[in-house]
């Protein structure tokens, strides 16, 4: 039986910052505890970095107060991407990297983020451990042995020499213009010098961080401004970040939006074309059927994860796989990083379009996405769905109405009372339709 977590989700710890879900007595105390786990060999270092939310510069001094504390040095790094923390992590051969970041998630949330020394999310055991320290009482070690901070004053340079490189020699942006909108997060002072020095013509948004605007009406979660910026400057293409930069939409020549299942159909595509045998990309369980498809033409396999980045790596481990990814935008190349990027996954596909001579619209033009219904069914407590008889066989009836063409996926909310019911289909009046019947079905045997 898997141990359960009290702290930690399957992106490390998150909390609204002011209502006690993440204080920064917990911090300090969070920062002794992975010191004394992570951090056992003399003269250890843990780096730290932030996204640009206001609560940032409150948890870094808690986390970098508690790791001193446990006798470990601190390297800051200041505002950087989360895959930055990971890929520095490992260039300085720290026992651990830190991010203070909520992601995606508006300012008043924050999180902190773990990563191993080899720049990989941190394995259950090692959660399991930093818990148990967290119920011992906090010992100061002695004074001769305490942490000192250090400050990165080259991270963000080192950072975008690191991105640039990922790219195959030859390849420049020259004649493209790129709409880069940053989310007025931590990536609004190296990716627009990315896209910059490999020769494209950048117009930048979203790179004005005041610690409140992050992900605010900006970013990959709300391209709306995106798509009239890429229109009103005739650009090529438009990028959206998102506030921690582990997530990329982009935006094609017509305004159109690109999500991270034909990117990452795209990507799966240029490493076959240039020469890589492995047939296994993996997904995740809300991946969008018409991915599946398409890759199949061309004998490439989707392999589906359960929702999670976590989840996406693991699964890429036990197939083989160096490509993944989820359709909001996180994509792992594993050939070229540990974990997800948003400038790297944005990077293979300018590099596609620069090498095939095709553009944005017409590479993501291969994938047909299939309409999606996705509707949530109230349940008084969270119930197991999977052995229920009723249920089984009105999934099973969709099923076969939908033959090849269309896919049913029960999901049970981790968050909140909710059964989500998710059909996918080619005929979309149909695929509404069927997800309605089986919702139904569903509210009568729960409610029964």
């Amino acid at each position: 039986m898997t141990k359960q977590r009290r702290y930690f989700g399957t992106d490390g710890i998150r909390g609204k910052v002011g209502d006690g879900a993440i204080t920064p007595d917990f911090v300090l105390k969070l920062g002794w505890a992975v010191g004394r786990v992570l951090a056992k060999e003399k003269n250890s270092r843990v780096i730290i970095g932030k996204d640009t939310r206001i609560s940032g510069y409150m948890f870094e001094s808690a986390l970098q107060a508690g790791l001193s504390a446990a006798g470990v040095d601190i390297y800051l790094l200041g505002p950087m991407p989360t895959p930055a923390v990971a890929y520095l992590t490992r260039t300085f051969h720290a026992q651990a990297g830190i991010v203070i970041s909520a992601s995606h998630n508006p300012y008043h949330d924050n999180g902190i983020k773990f990563f191993s020394a080899e720049g990989t999310k941190l394995p259950d055991s090692i959660e399991h451990e930093i818990e148990a320290m967290l119920d011992q009482p906090l010992k100061t070690v002695d004074s001769t042995r305490l942490g000192k901070a250090h400050r990165i004053a080259d991270a963000p340079g080192r950072y975008i020499e690191f991105c640039k490189s990922t790219i195959p020699s030859g390849v420049d942006l020259d004649g493209l213009k790129i709409v880069v909108d940053c989310a007025h997060g931590a990536t609004y002072h190296v990716a627009p010098d990315v896209f910059r020095e490999l020769g494209a013509d950048v117009v930048v948004m979203g790179a004005e961080p005041d610690g409140f605007n992050i992900n605010q009406h900006c970013g990959s979660t709300e391209p709306r401004l995106l798509q009239q910026a890429v229109l009103e400057n005739k650009a090529d293409l438009g990028l959206a970040l998102d506030g921690d930069g582990d997530r990329i939409i982009m935006v094609d020549h017509r305004g159109e939006i690109v999500d991270g299942d034909e990117l990452l159909f795209i990507i799966a595509r240029a490493r076959q074309r240039n020469g890589d045998k492995s047939s296994n990309i993996v997904g995740t369980q809300m991946s969008n059927l018409g991915l599946e498809h398409a890759l199949a033409k061309f004998n490439l396999l989707l392999h589906r994860a359960q929702v999670g980045d976590r989840y996406v790596m693991e699964k890429l481990k036990q197939v083989g796989g160096l490509i993944g990814g989820e359709a909001s935008g996180h994509i792992i190349c594993l050939d070229k990083t540990s974990t997800g990027d948003g400038i790297v996954a944005a990077l293979q596909v300018l590099a596609e379009i620069r090498q095939t001579g095709d553009n944005l619209h017409a590479l993501r033009s291969v994938v047909t996405k299939y309409p999606q219904q996705l509707i949530n069914v109230k349940v008084s407590k969270m119930v197991d769905i999977a052995g229920n008889q009723d249920i089984a066989s009105a999934v099973a009836s969709v099923e076969k109405r939908l033959g090849d063409e269309g896919r049913v996926l029960l999901r049970p909310s981790g968050t909140e009372p909710v059964i989500r019911v998710m059909v996918e289909g080619r005929d979309a009046t149909l695929t509404k339709k069927l997800a309605q019947e089986l919702a139904d079905i569903i509210q009568a045997v729960l409610d029964a």
